[in-house]
């Protein structure tokens, strides 16, 4: 079978950005990483990563002995809703304390693991198939609403499906040209969403610098 779209479009995407950090594997450090990732820039949610890294405070037992100070000012480095930010760390930090059979759990049973999934702090909106795709090595596609947008654009979905209504559309349509591929899933989903808040933005998409333009009809109507 021969190269996808999709494939075609990340692979340039790729070669525009170079190589991007991947999501952490390890579920709490994953949990973390969409903490600071949510509402931020993928820039800031890096340096507060790497602070608290320094600390460090990427285990729940590290992070719940780490020092209040520095860990608010790490999780500051993210960006606005710090506060936010640290509330649902602490929720975090508690859950996986209490639950530390969560890492197996969430490789077991899909019902199980969406339902232990589902009690983690809401931080955005696909943590629960993000979690199950990059530290649980479940072929499922999380979609943001980045994402979305950017799939959207370049004209995944159905004009008849707007708004929430097509995001399994658009879902389905991404799926089918990574071919249930778990790490073909984890890479449309790092250069995806990394195009969504850099380049491929809401407001003012900066569509004469996009290397998809060529394919892109929101692009080609806006040029």
């Amino acid at each position: 079978m021969g190269e996808s779209r999709l494939e075609r479009l990340l692979a340039r995407l790729q070669q525009f950005y170079g190589l991007l950090p991947t999501p952490p594997r390890a579920p709490f450090a994953l949990f973390v990483w969409e903490v600071l990732a949510t509402r931020s820039l993928p820039s800031k949610r890096d340096a507060a990563l790497t602070a608290l890294k320094r600390i460090p405070a990427v285990t729940p037992d590290a992070m719940r002995r780490a020092p209040p100070a520095k860990l608010e000012a790490a999780v500051a480095l993210a960006g606005a809703y710090a506060e936010q930010r640290l509330r649902a760390l602490r929720a975090g930090v508690d859950l996986f304390r209490r639950t530390p059979e969560l890492p197996s759990v969430i490789r077991g049973p899909l019902p199980a693991a969406v339902r232990t999934l589902e009690r983690l702090p809401r931080v955005g909106e696909s943590l629960t198939r993000r979690m199950l795709l990059f530290a649980a090595d479940r072929p499922v596609f999380p979609i943001d609403r980045g994402l979305h947008r950017v799939a959207r654009r370049l004209g995944y979905g159905s004009p008849a499906h707007d708004g929430r209504r097509s995001v399994p559309v658009v879902q389905r349509a991404l799926r089918r040209e990574l071919r249930r591929e778990v790490s073909a899933m984890r890479r449309a989903s790092v250069y995806l969403s990394h195009h969504a808040s850099v380049t491929c933005t809401e407001r003012d998409p900066r569509c004469g610098a996009c290397p998809l333009l060529a394919d892109c009809p929101h692009g080609q109507q806006r040029a």
